[in-house]
């Protein structure tokens, strides 16, 4: 598969903005690694290969375990593998990123703001759209793993 069109070649400002948008939420005192471990359960639900791989080898950087990387998928079945916290902060992604199925409803909102107060929600909840925005890009201009490329 080649990739159609290199966006950050063809709309560099676009792309920059973005990163704005990445470096706010990086700044905004969630934790990394619960960041990029809503960054991964969305390109899974998005199934973005470049994501996946990028988003699995950031965790994998940061110590995260192979076995949580490996339940992630089945984070709600997988015992005590995710704090409250990340649990919340992933069924939350799951809502927003569905939302056209799930309408996000009020009993999601509640359990999320169960562990997250409101500006951490808003953050949290600009990451999962830029996630989603980013996953769209790659997918529709078919961006190339990088190890797909060596």
């Amino acid at each position: 598969m080649s990739q159609r069109i290199d966006y950050s070649k063809v709309a560099p400002a676009g792309v920059k903005a973005l990163g704005g948008v990445y470096c706010y939420v990086i700044q905004s005192g969630l934790p990394t690694a619960l960041i990029e471990l809503v960054y991964l359960r969305i390109s899974q639900i998005n199934n973005c290969a470049y994501c996946l791989e990028m988003h699995t080898t950031d965790l994998l950087k940061k110590g995260v375990r192979v076995e949580k990387l490996a339940l992630l998928q089945a984070w709600s079945k997988a015992g005590n593998m995710f704090s409250a916290r990340e649990r919340a902060a992933l069924a939350w992604a799951e809502t927003v990123t569905r939302v056209s199925e799930t309408g996000v409803p009020d009993e999601d909102y509640q359990s999320a703001r169960s562990q997250f107060d409101e500006k951490e929600l808003v953050d949290l909840t600009i990451a999962i759209g830029l996630m989603n925005l980013y996953n769209r890009m790659a997918i529709s201009f078919r961006k190339t793993p990088q190890s797909a490329i060596e």
